[in-house]
């Protein structure tokens, strides 16, 4: 019997040809003269490993700040200032003489002015007042300078100025309107009060800075001419408009 010939084929190879592997991988190309090399990343990591600390920093003074400004909006809203209330309680009118020309008004007149502190932890301070007397938006008597003035919390204060003494101008309107308020018996008086105050915590010894105040008091008055003494308020108490 005939012996059988096997013929054994080379194992296939799973690697194509070298002409395959040049097709799919191009050569590597040659670095342009004019092209730098890419630096080192190291530099950027060091930069990072440095910069920590002071994110640190940052991030424990934003924490800081945050609790500063929440403590500081509980203290405002627990202690908040509100602004203070004047009223007009009485008026007298000594002296009120007209003339014209020229056109002129001297008077002599006294308001009780009350005010009022609203706060139950805090105190005003006023400084610089002064007061005056005003007829159709002019002034009718000279500015009086009033003594400092402390208004302990949750507390009122009553001031009676005397205001007028001297002479003042004032346009023929003004003296032709008065004359007729005499003669039909109410005048409107305005009694206006400026300066400045300052807040001040009680017990914890906080003030505030200074800030200007202007308070006018519209009074309706009845007023005949010739008329000397207290006269009656025909809007007791005449409230007034504070503006800081």
């Amino acid at each position: 019997m005939a012996e059988e010939q096997h013929h054994h084929l080379p194992p296939e190879s799973s690697s194509p040809p070298p002409q395959q592997q040049n097709q799919h991988h191009p050569p590597p190309r040659k670095m342009s003269p004019d092209r730098k090399p890419r630096k080192n990343m190291a530099p950027y990591s060091g930069y990072y490993q440095t910069s920590s600390p002071y994110r640190a920093l940052c991030t424990c003074l934003t924490i800081l700040l945050l609790i500063l400004g929440a403590t500081a909006l509980t203290l405002w809203l627990v202690y908040r200032p509100h602004k203070p209330q004047f009223t007009v309680a009485a008026a007298a009118i000594y002296s009120l003489n007209v003339t014209s020309p020229p056109s002129q008004i001297s008077t002599t007149m006294q308001f009780t002015i009350v005010t009022r502190n609203p706060n139950r932890r805090v105190s005003i301070r006023y400084d610089r007042l002064q007061a005056f007397v005003a007829y159709h938006n002019q002034a009718i008597t000279p500015q009086v300078t009033l003594p400092p003035l402390v208004h302990r919390r949750h507390s009122s204060v009553a001031v009676s100025p005397v205001l007028g003494g001297a002479a003042v101008p004032v346009s023929a309107e003004a003296v032709n309107g008065l004359m007729m308020d005499q003669a039909y018996g109410v005048v409107r008086l305005r009694v206006v009060v400026v300066g400045r105050l300052r807040w001040k915590v009680e017990g914890m010894g906080i003030k505030t800075g200074h800030y200007g105040i202007y308070v006018k008091c519209d009074v309706l008055v009845g007023l005949k001419k010739g008329f000397v003494g207290q006269v009656p308020l025909l809007d007791s108490p005449a409230a007034c408009k504070v503006d800081i």
